[in-house]
């Protein structure tokens, strides 16, 4: 199917500061879009936005939020859509994930990530949904992962925020059937190089024993910005973990039984 050109579209992106929210902000840009971005670093966001200005001469608008505070992020999306009107898109890059047994996390931990992932994703999607319904096409990115599919030991907590907004977009989009207008999509990744895994596992252990099928954040976020406007479900990288967890939903047990060493990488 032909992509909605993206020349002069604008897209609010969180968590741009970095990582794949960074890169995906890079390549709407290089199509003649325009990033709105969103993150807490100004230092960063700044960056980005001067670095965008010179590359492709787009003006890429940025607010810095913290998006765990509810009432400071209402406060900004009203003031994007006031603004930057027509906004076309929405891209809920933002995320921590925090890898332990669920016996030594801390609660203030686990309330960070339940926020953050699943709260705030589903609070800024609902504050702009009445908006995008009136225009003629919107398209809302969730970046979910292949955690929210197949959960592992240490990551509980974190799979099942995944699990979450996996649901949620699937539900949304659903709701929306009638609303030919809004395209949603899940995005569903495996493990990527970014500094998202020095958060989650300081001691380096999962990144060194997945340092061999790793993605390139660069490489997602081409994915990424080459779906906008297309009616695309889902976004699964990469493939052939995909397949792995097609596999693991027909036989859970024989997976789980066969396969342990993949499930004890962090």
């Amino acid at each position: 199917m032909k992509r909605t050109s993206l020349v002069n579209k604008k897209i609010i992106i969180t968590g741009a500061s970095s990582g794949i929210g960074e890169k995906v902000a890079w390549y709407v840009a290089k199509e003649r879009g325009v990033p709105i971005i969103l993150a807490r670093s100004p230092d960063k966001l700044e960056h980005l936005k001067a670095a965008i200005l010179y590359s492709f001469h787009i003006d890429s608008p940025i607010y810095i939020v913290d998006l765990l505070n509810k009432q400071e992020t209402k406060k900004v999306i009203n003031e994007i859509i006031e603004n930057h009107d027509p906004v076309h898109g929405l891209i809920n890059n933002a995320g921590i994930g925090m890898f332990a047994e669920l016996s030594a996390m801390n609660e203030g931990d686990i309330e960070s990530m339940i926020q953050l992932n699943v709260a705030s994703l589903i609070g800024i999607t609902k504050q702009l949904l009445p908006y995008f319904q009136k225009q003629s096409l919107a398209h809302i990115v969730n970046i979910a992962s292949q955690a929210g599919k197949i959960a592992t030991p240490k990551a509980c907590v974190y799979a099942a925020t995944k699990h979450a907004v996996l649901g949620f977009t699937n539900g949304l989009r659903l709701e929306l059937t009638a609303s030919s207008n809004i395209y949603v999509t899940a995005v569903n990744l495996g493990p990527v190089k970014t500094s998202f895994l020095h958060t989650a596992d300081p001691t380096g252990r999962y990144e060194k024993n997945v340092a061999r099928y790793m993605l390139d954040p660069d490489d997602v976020a081409k994915k990424i910005v080459q779906q906008l406007f297309i009616p695309k479900r889902e976004i699964n990288l990469p493939f052939w973990m995909e397949i792995g967890s097609r596999i693991y939903q027909l036989f859970p047990a024989i997976c789980e039984k066969l396969f342990k060493s993949q499930f004890m990488k962090k």
